[in-house]
């Protein structure tokens, strides 16, 4: 085993003599899933690895090769590092990588999600709609997100997220401000369908994006980090509201229409913005950041060394293809057929809707529980900062325990008890005991971030990761769409057929997540089984098939 060598000036190492022809080959009896294991929770390079099998070594380098990948000429076997000098390179990557991709998804659910604070001031009423026009509508957005999400994913594959990304920030954001003009449903259902497409694809494409940059035990993290988004834009959200829904008259507007007007502006220059500081890859500089040869000022060749190294040791998968190239259709079947991914797609429809309905019209129980405009918006607030914590403190815990699905489903139990209150309760309840049950529910451990890892995770190749990310989101998308139509015009104002619906939901739910784990480990014993009857040259191909679960 080799030593770790803590890189002099910033520089990364070779121990003595490394390279394919120097790494010491496991024996055939020791050939088995450990061999092909990920890197490890710790830090730093270390041996054996994944490439220290010179057959092994030599066949991936012919992968990375054949795709052109395009972190193929930094591949380096023999490469060490420190565990100091990665634990500075990954918090370079979140304030660089991370931090921005965190913004992006801001601006679009700034757009996605301020329709229910332009609700608050009277929309419905100023362009001649209802309730149910409104689920109908809403139903149209998603489907509209759904119908995208595929294609949307697959173009960024081809062209690559860092042009294809800016460019759909901009068109959602000039869609946003031009439902400023709205004048009856008509003109509703069309901008909704019309910022539905425009942000179609852009999870799936930032979920395969950071999985360029981070190791598999580090994504559930950031994709905690990444939800994040979620409450704290609507926080932050609920206060530009009060705001720009203040504006009411100004140049005869609805306060609604300066919110759609002004929020669409917002993400207008986050998107410009993103043209010049989003990087293809590690070693494709941005166009703000890079060098005249087109390799990124943000690294100098040791650290990009490192960051490819350290990325392609724990999934060797990760550079079968390169950033610039398509799906193959055969890819593209296979992620829609692959019978291993459909318990993680069946959560993917059922296990958010029982939160969606609440977090839709809260704003719209808030008011006819009787508080004004600007009270429902910050009443609002609590909820979401409740969600945030909550999603970092599943995610450290999944991650710590090394346990996903039976994390996951905490997000079910946690609803359970507010949604039987909430049914339990009499009508001429105190608003301030509904305002808490409420707040419970928006609250909510959102473990999305933890099924959106497993689906990366057990896609296994890039193609096939890019596609599955996709399916899974479209997948949510369908049961948003179930969603917003269980809260129901004649069911107004607390809804309480609606919530016995989600009650049962919550069960269904959590008996589901169980029934995933178990279904992974009876899958994963099934794989070890067939890997003691494969060659040793065939082991040697292999990577890692284990479920994470």
């Amino acid at each position: 085993m080799s030593s770790t060598i803590e890189p002099k000036s910033g520089t990364a190492e070779k121990h003595p003599g490394a390279g394919i022809s120097s790494t010491t080959s496991p024996t055939a009896s020791t050939l088995a899933f450990d061999e092909l294991s990920s890197t490890p929770p710790a830090h730093g390079s270390y041996e054996p690895h994944v490439f220290s099998d010179p057959v092994r070594c030599a066949h991936w380098k012919d992968v990375y090769d054949g795709a052109q990948y395009e972190g193929r000429h930094r591949f380096d076997p023999g490469l060490t590092w420190s565990a100091q000098s990665e634990r500075l390179l990954k918090r370079k990557l979140d304030l660089r990588i991370m931090l921005w991709v965190w913004i992006m998804f801001s601006s679009l659910d700034l757009v996605r999600r301020n329709i229910n604070r332009a609700v608050s001031d009277n929309m419905l009423d100023d362009i001649g709609v209802n309730t149910n026009d409104y689920n109908t509508g809403q139903t149209i957005y998603l489907v509209c997100f759904l119908l995208a999400e595929l294609p949307g994913g697959l173009i960024s594959k081809k062209v690559g997220p860092d042009r294809f990304t800016p460019a759909t920030i901009i068109v959602w954001g000039t869609l946003c401000a031009a439902q400023a003009g709205i004048k009856g449903r008509a003109s509703f259902w069309a901008l909704r369908a019309l910022v539905g497409f425009s942000q179609g694809g852009f999870i799936p494409e930032m979920v395969l994006y950071l999985s360029y940059y981070y190791k598999s035990n580090e994504l559930p993290i950031r994709l905690s980090v990444f939800w994040t988004a979620i409450p704290l834009t609507q926080a932050y959200g609920a206060l530009l509201a009060a705001g720009f829904l203040a504006m009411r008259g100004l140049r005869g507007w609805g306060g609604w229409q300066w919110l759609f007007l002004l929020e669409g502006l917002i993400s207008i220059v986050v998107g410009v913005i993103s043209f010049f500081v989003m990087p293809a890859s590690v070693t494709q500089g941005a166009v703000a950041f890079r060098r005249k040869d087109g390799t990124n000022r943000w690294w100098t060749e040791a650290e990009e060394k490192i960051l490819v190294n350290r990325v392609l040791r724990d999934d060797p998968s990760k550079g079968d293809m390169n950033n610039r190239q398509a799906v193959s259709l055969k890819g593209i079947l296979g992620a829609f057929t692959n019978v291993d991914m459909w318990p993680i797609y069946l959560l993917g429809i059922t296990a958010w809707i029982p939160f969606q309905p609440t977090a839709n019209y809260l704003s719209l129980i808030l008011r006819g529980m009787g508080y004004s405009v600007f009270e429902a918006n910050m009443l609002a607030i609590p909820g979401y900062m409740l969600f945030a914590i909550n999603i970092l403190f599943w995610g450290w815990v999944s991650e710590k325990l090394n346990e996903r699905s039976l994390v996951a489903s905490v997000s079910n139990v946690w609803m359970l008890p507010f949604f039987i209150a909430l049914i339990c309760i009499p009508t001429n309840a105190s608003p301030w005991v509904r305002y808490t049950l409420l707040t419970g529910v928006a609250g909510i451990p959102y473990t999305h971030s933890i099924l959106v890892g497993m689906t990366s995770k057990n896609a296994k190749a890039v193609g096939t990761r890019a596609v599955s990310a996709a399916v899974y989101n479209m997948c949510y998308q369908v049961g948003s769409i179930i969603a917003v139509n269980i809260y129901r015009e004649g069911d107004r104002p607390y809804y309480y057929t609606g919530n016995k619906v989600l009650v049962g939901l919550c069960c269904f739910n959590i008996a589901a997540f169980v029934g995933m784990k178990v279904f992974y480990i009876w899958r994963n014993k099934v794989k070890a089984r067939k890997m003691e009857e494969l060659s040793v040259d065939e082991k040697m191909k292999l990577v890692d098939t284990r479920f994470a679960h």
